[in-house]
């Protein structure tokens, strides 16, 4: 199998490179925190990559690879990842306005247990941006989706500072629903759950270029750290872990593009690839910057966060592996 890049996707990824080098500094982050409306700038650029939700889903994780890189908060992620793939499954008629980047939109579908299902819960668990973009498609038993305009939200306290989370109402959501097929549901959550685990690896490759470049400035015994033996090794059994979940990732993808029966397998396990790289990456990657690593002036921990956020969200890598044990068991 070649995962090459295209000369097209080369472009799409060097564009987004130099993008969100530009406007999605960690300075943004931090002024993030605390104001979320800090990242409407950002959405101004990134809404002309809208068009990626229904695109090839190949190329929609070359760009949310670099997205991930840089932790860019904001709506991008729920409207491109959830919102545009649920709309173009429902054949609903905000599809062309998402992909135009005109609205903005998430989609609520965990219950009290957090796991993606279609659910009847009067409470859907684990919302991204669900306060501040213009739809929330909430998913029913059925399945079935109802789009409603500022339900009640309620914010919920997680590590991640770079992905706000809510629990939304879902009573506001029960009239005028439109039905989805479940297959062409399930195909929804596969291609989320893809788009996450490559946002994911270019957070683990944040994570181990900071910890390289430190390792290779950082100075003991009159010589850089990264010649120390020990610290090689976790180097690099970060860059294995990291290899293995791009390949991964890159493998669902196609996959899901190709309509392959190995789809639904390669999406756990990209995630649980993913999950993997992003974890060892903050935990080795902390490890190896010592005590400047701990600091709130450090900008270690925004990609920390954002690592163990992602890997807990639409579900961690135990819950992905026990998921592939069913499938080949």
């Amino acid at each position: 199998m070649d995962f090459t890049l295209s000369p097209d996707q080369e472009l799409l990824r060097d564009t987004a490179r130099q993008l969100l080098e530009r406007e999605c500094p960690t300075t943004l982050l931090r002024a993030h925190i605390g104001d979320p409306a800090a990242a409407d700038p950002l959405w101004r650029h990134l809404r002309d990559f809208a068009a990626l939700g229904d695109g090839p889903l190949t190329d929609g994780c070359v760009f949310l690879e670099e997205s991930g890189y840089v932790a860019a908060p904001g709506p991008f992620f729920p409207t491109v990842a959830l919102f545009a793939p649920l709309l173009a499954a429902a054949g609903h008629e905000l599809l062309a306005p998402a992909l135009a980047g005109e609205i903005t939109g998430t989609v609520a579908v965990a219950g009290a247990d957090g796991v993606w299902t279609a659910n009847d819960d009067p409470v859907k668990t684990f919302v991204p941006e669900a306060d501040r973009v213009d739809w929330v498609a909430i998913v029913s038993t059925g399945p079935t989706v109802a789009l409603v305009q500022s339900p009640e939200t309620r914010p919920v306290a997680t590590v991640d500072f770079s992905r706000r989370v809510f629990e939304v109402d879902a009573g506001s959501g029960s009239a005028g629903a439109h039905s989805i097929d479940p297959e062409a549901f399930e195909s929804v959550l596969e291609r989320a759950t893809i788009a996450l685990a490559a946002e994911m690896v270019g957070t683990a490759r944040r994570l181990f270029d900071m910890t390289l470049a430190y390792a290779k400035e950082r100075v003991q015994f009159d010589v850089p750290i990264g010649s120390f033996q020990a610290l090689q090794h976790k180097l690099a059994d970060m860059a294995l872990d990291l290899e293995r979940a791009t390949s991964a990732v890159a493998y669902a993808a196609m996959t899901v593009d190709a309509k392959d029966a190995d789809r639904r397998r390669a999406a756990h396990v990209a995630k649980a690839a993913a999950g993997a790289a992003a974890t060892r990456g903050a935990k080795d990657g902390i490890q190896i910057h010592g005590g400047i690593g701990y600091t709130w002036e450090h900008d270690l921990h925004l990609f920390i966060r954002h690592a163990y956020g992602s890997e807990a969200w639409m579900g961690t890598s135990a819950w992905h592996h026990d998921r592939l044990a069913d499938l080949l068991l």
